[in-house]
């Protein structure tokens, strides 16, 4: 439900940088702003103790079959992404075809170079989507039609990065709300856009501390977010030929995060911590910059998530996150419609990812820890729910393993909640670990269906993941535990994991390796540096080496935030033992186990010089590092391919130092 169209969660702000894998983004969601249910101890799969088939790696990382079914707004078309030459693009076909081979569809897109993922309809023959160029991030603005024809780049400006503040979704099916950092790199001005000319009208010049715009339901820009860097300000206007007036300050610990305009556009519904330690969701006078009522809350975890019904003008749900995914129903109607789909298919969860205009039709998706799910389209008149295609049909979920939630103690008493996969056969006796922590860092790991834990789990690895201090949903306090800590008690969180592991003795101890991504790439560094005793070898996958040389390489939009990420991370020349203390490439000397290095050349978040300083440093000590760099990729690899290489070269490493 929380991509619901019409139902959006945090609507009037989409940004599509955000849509990217969200295990592999380092701070993307931490600079605008920011368990319950585990089990304590690890129950056994009753299973025949029977070799478990191989499956070949590529099953795992393969592009689905098809993917973000999205509805017309007239309900009669579906447009959705599927591979062409090996790349996800778009095609279209008529909503009476579901159940029909999707060979019926037909293409609109023939890019090769790099998948699409993002997408919208502008009524109901265009199409528009976004793409950047070898992950630079730097994204642009493309529309076509139905029919495959009118292509057009509709934000021809090289170096200069594209957001959606509003599509303008059933508003103005000829312009949609963007920014552009065109004038000024560090920040962005909204321009309203002609899809079908390309023409652009400036309708806001940011002042140069304006970070997000907030759209009411007309689509107009009403509201704004400034930061000096450690304050947040909330600004409004009355209308859109008016002036900002700031209306309400606090530092960025303290959030205020608007979702959207309540329904007479005079006040805003919001996730907020004021004055308490879980974010709830909340009316906010924007004019007045107070609370005006609590709407919901959580006492275990933060409430960051709300869904509407344009049609009816009504909240359907508030979302959050224990150890699965949550609602809260306002609407009857709609919890009406989530029971029955819910029951017709027992044993998976579900999301509905679309609607039309008139929320007469639903694109459902269904997923579980054990498979990629299918689309269905459910008709809300006759209750009638028909399959319209499975995600990835290669993969057998009864050969899949359980993703079950845990939960330990830290050192220092906080609790650490995570997820534990043991491979499917699994009775007994000590057994290789991968330990993984994730990306963000202020991002959290949560339970589905994740092809690379499925494929280790496969391979006879258990997997550890765990939701360290720092990770969101946990509230302000677990958050702010997180502050200067990078390769400290973050760590620490992480080591515990693992020596929790060994006391339940489940986990041979020499044979235990960490692999992460992004911030958890450095999580792989910083534990074979500083606790080398630990691991038998690790995988830094896009990873920081060097906290000095990446905060001086952050993207030039990312400036606006600076102040705060040395109060987070660290500043350069006032905490300088901290972050020399922290940075495993001057701890080399400590590092003993092998090391695998894995590098887009275009990564604009973590440069590749963070993986060269590595590799460099360990090879002047005599220490050969495999190290796979790809040039057509960034922060992440996308491209099918490449996935491919890198972990057919990552499966021969851990054969290699953890025998399973």
């Amino acid at each position: 439900m929380e991509n619901m169209r019409n139902m959006r969660n945090n609507r009037n702000m989409k940004d599509m940088r955000n849509m990217k894998n969200p295990i592999i983004g380092l701070f993307p969601a931490c600079v605008f702003f920011l368990i319950a249910c585990a089990q304590p101890a690890i129950r056994q799969i009753p299973s025949a103790p029977t070799a478990t088939a191989q499956i070949p790696v590529r099953d795992f990382f393969r592009n689905p079959t098809s993917s973000r079914f999205a509805l017309s707004p007239s309900g009669d078309h579906l447009a959705f992404l599927q591979p062409y030459k090996n790349r996800m693009n778009i095609s279209v076909m008529k909503s009476s075809q579901v159940g029909q081979n999707l060979s019926q569809a037909s293409r609109v897109t023939n890019v090769l170079d790099r998948d699409i993922s993002n997408f919208f309809w502008k009524g109901d023959k265009t199409l528009v989507f976004s793409r950047d160029e070898g992950g630079d991030e730097n994204f642009h603005l493309f529309s076509v039609d139905i029919k495959g024809k009118n292509l057009k780049k509709l934000t021809p400006f090289p170096g200069v990065r594209m957001e959606i503040i509003d599509d303008l979704e059933d508003i103005d099916e000829n312009h949609v709300l963007i920014g552009l950092n065109k004038r000024k790199k560090e920040i962005f001005d909204v321009y309203r856009l002609n899809i079908k000319s390309g023409k652009l009208d400036l309708v806001a010049e940011n002042p140069g501390n304006f970070t997000s715009w907030i759209t009411d339901h007309d689509g107009k820009i009403r509201g704004a977010i400034a930061t000096n860097g450690v304050n947040t300000d909330l600004y409004y206007r009355k209308s859109e030929k008016g002036s900002f007036k700031k209306t309400f300050s606090t530092d960025f610990k303290t959030s205020v995060s608007p979702h959207f305009f309540t329904f007479d556009n005079k006040f805003v519904y919001a996730s907020s911590n004021l004055g308490r330690d879980k974010s709830a969701i909340v009316k906010f006078d924007l004019a007045e910059g107070k609370e005006l009522e609590k709407i919901f809350d959580h006492n275990e975890v933060d409430v960051e998530g709300l869904s509407y019904s344009k049609k009816r003008k009504v909240l359907v749900a508030a979302l959050f996150t224990t150890w699965k995914k949550e609602r809260h129903f306002f609407d009857s109607k709609m919890e009406s419609i989530f029971s029955k789909v819910t029951n017709s298919l027992p044993g998976y969860e579900i999301s509905f990812s679309s609607l039309n205009r008139d929320e007469t039709k639903i694109v459902v998706r269904s997923y579980s820890d054990r498979s990629l799910g299918s689309f269905y389209l459910f008709d809300v008149a006759s209750e009638t729910l028909s399959k319209i295609s499975e995600v990835g049909p290669w993969i057998n979920e009864s050969e899949m393993a359980e993703m079950k939630p845990i939960s330990y103690v830290s050192r220092d008493g906080l609790k650490i909640n995570g997820y534990l996969t043991l491979p499917r056969n699994y009775i007994s006796g000590k057994i290789p670990i991968i330990i993984h922590p994730h990306g963000g860092p202020w991002a959290r790991d949560d339970w589905g269906y994740n092809p690379t834990i499925q494929w280790l789990a496969n391979r006879g690895y258990r997997v550890l993941q765990m939701n360290f201090r720092g990770s969101t949903g946990y509230g302000r306090k677990f958050w702010e535990a997180s502050f200067k800590q990078w390769g400290k008690t973050m760590q620490n969180d992480i080591s515990d994991g693992v020596q929790w592991l060994i006391k339940k003795e489940v986990a041979d101890p020499k044979r235990i390796c960490i692999y992460g991504g992004s911030y958890g790439g450095y999580a792989v560094l910083a534990g074979l540096a500083f606790t080398p005793e630990l691991y038998a070898c690790g995988v830094d996958y896009v990873g920081v080496s060097n906290l000095f040389t990446f905060m001086k390489t952050i993207p030039p939009y990312w400036k606006p935030f600076l102040d705060m990420m040395y109060e987070m991370v660290g500043n350069p020349d006032l905490d300088k033992e901290l972050m020399h203390s922290a940075s495993p490439v001057f701890h080399v000397d400590r590092i003993k186990a092998p090391l695998f290095v894995v590098q887009g050349a275009k990564d604009p978040r973590v440069n590749i010089e963070e993986s060269n300083q590595i590799v460099n440093a360990l090879k002047a000590k005599g220490i050969d590092v495999p190290y796979l760099v790809k040039q057509d990729e960034g922060h992440g690899f996308h491209n099918e391919e490449n996935r491919f290489e890198f972990y057919e070269a990552m499966e021969k490493f851990l054969e290699q130092h953890l025998k399973p």
